[in-house]
């Protein structure tokens, strides 16, 4: 099985029960067994000022489970050749260069937030 990097989107649809039905044997097999992130999706997921005390304490130890892919030189040159052949935005950024780093299929539902980007490989689980 190859890889997978998560992307906030996607967690916070799982959290929420909200993702298709067909999808969630999916969704929970990637995360028992490539439960990858990147360093953003730790921050937003986690940084999100709406969380109750009970809320924001499931969500650490959620993410306690996760590989967070850390912000290294390699990442962040990707992601400045990123930002600049494909002007998305910084997270984004980070979030594309992390997958394609590390050889991993990024998790979204947010495909136009990575339009452009050669290489990335992209699983929507709402498709």
């Amino acid at each position: 099985m190859k890889g997978y990097l998560i992307d906030t989107n996607i967690l916070i649809y799982y959290m929420a029960d909200d993702l298709p039905k067909k999808e969630i044997s999916h969704i929970e097999d990637i995360i028992k067994n490539s439960f990858n992130i990147s360093i953003i999706t730790k921050i937003e997921f986690l940084g999100w000022d709406k969380h109750t005390k009970e809320g924001y304490r499931s969500a650490l130890k959620f993410l306690s489970f996760s590989n967070v892919i850390p912000l290294e030189n390699h990442v962040a040159n990707l992601a400045i050749k990123i930002r600049r052949e494909s002007h998305v935005r910084l997270p984004d950024a980070v979030i594309a260069a992390s997958s394609l780093h590390h050889e991993l299929i990024l998790v979204t539902r947010n495909q136009k937030d990575f339009k452009g980007i050669s290489g990335l490989e992209i699983y929507n689980p709402f498709q």
